[in-house]
């Protein structure tokens, strides 16, 4: 014999439980989406160079190319850090596939030590596909002591392939571009010194 098909109340109770089910199954896999999107668009940017993202290297071009291209460097600090950050130069003018190493200036205006972390990006942002990074400070946090200056280097190249893409025909500037943030412990630090009351 045949088991009796479910009557419609049996259908009914049984909606609610699988609409309930498939909720929990989606917030679980957009909660994981979530977490996995910021590290899955840096690789993404980083590999494709999107959104001016350069890329990174570990040895210079294999041949020079021919075009010569001017290279401006822009530094930025944000406001809670401490820091004086600016560029040894302005500009260069170099030829693509030439290894070059140019020095971002810094120095820690306070008291006590504190630790920041570069952003960059290069514009034009088509420009970032072929700005090759071999080596940088903006890779890992950077710690300064407390008045502490240094002086950090930033070793790059143009690919040589930029002379064949068309969007980069017209290009004669790029800027390198840094802005750097405090981390987490020196925006711990900032706050708790800014929530204190001054002493009557």
């Amino acid at each position: 014999m045949t088991a009796p098909a479910p009557g419609p109340a049996e259908k009914t109770s049984r909606r609610p439980r699988s609409i309930a089910a498939a909720l929990v199954v989606g917030s679980v896999a957009m909660l994981a989406l979530s977490f996995a999107s910021v590290p899955l668009y840096r690789a993404f940017c980083a590999a494709t160079g999107f959104g001016g993202t350069p890329q990174v290297g570990k040895t210079a071009a294999t041949k020079p190319g021919e075009r010569r291209l001017i290279v401006r460097f822009d530094a930025n600090v944000a406001r809670d850090l401490p820091w004086r950050f600016a560029p040894e130069t302005p500009k260069i003018t170099l030829r693509t596939g030439e290894p070059t190493t140019v020095y971002y200036k810094v120095e820690n205006l306070s008291d006590h030590e504190t630790r920041g972390q570069a952003a960059y990006n290069v514009s034009p942002d088509q420009a970032g596909a072929f700005f090759v990074k071999v080596k940088c400070f903006c890779f890992e946090e950077q710690r300064l002591g407390p008045r502490e200056s240094a002086e950090w280097p930033v070793v790059f190249y143009l690919d040589p392939a930029l002379e064949a893409d068309e969007a980069m025909r017209r290009v004669e500037e790029v800027t390198l571009s840094y802005s750097f943030y405090p981390t987490r412990a020196t925006a711990a630090k900032a706050g708790a010194a800014a929530g204190q009351k001054p002493k009557s």
